[in-house]
């Protein structure tokens, strides 16, 4: 059996891991790049619910986090209860480079979602994650210097 390949980002920014760690973990950083997530905590267990429309479609997301490592890494559970009863997992992996970080995502078990056929395709999720982190969380740190 072939084992499913991860999606992987990379991204380097001019920001410290510690602000970066900010866009990640705070509420209020997070909407203002990323989603609006009521709700959210930082913390191991912590599971909260979030929406957003693309087109004709809204799309429900659920988050569970399952580690962190402040300013290194992030790791959730990532699922669509309303559209998948597959769930996947995100890692955040941060790394100093000088004066700027590394930002590694790695999105596993995208497959799991092939029960929402199209809706969930990987090419949408490749899409996705290059544009959040090649353009929202790019402007949103530069914006913020």
């Amino acid at each position: 059996m072939i084992k499913p390949v991860p999606i992987l980002v990379e991204r380097t920014y001019s920001a410290s891991p510690h602000r970066v760690w900010q866009a990640l973990t705070e509420k209020e950083k997070l909407n203002l790049w990323y989603f609006d997530i009521p709700g959210f905590e930082l913390k191991k267990g912590a599971e909260f619910n979030f929406y957003e429309s693309k087109g004709a479609n809204t799309y429900h997301y659920c988050i569970k986090i399952l580690d962190f490592k402040p300013h290194e890494f992030l790791q959730y559970v990532w699922s669509h209860p309303s559209e998948s009863a597959g769930t996947s997992i995100v890692s955040w992996y941060l790394t100093p480079r000088g004066s700027a970080t590394a930002v590694r995502i790695v999105h596993e078990g995208i497959e799991n979602f092939e029960d929402a056929g199209t809706l969930l395709d990987r090419s949408l999720y490749e899409k996705s994650w290059n544009t959040i982190l090649g353009t929202s969380l790019a402007n949103f740190l530069e914006d913020n210097n």
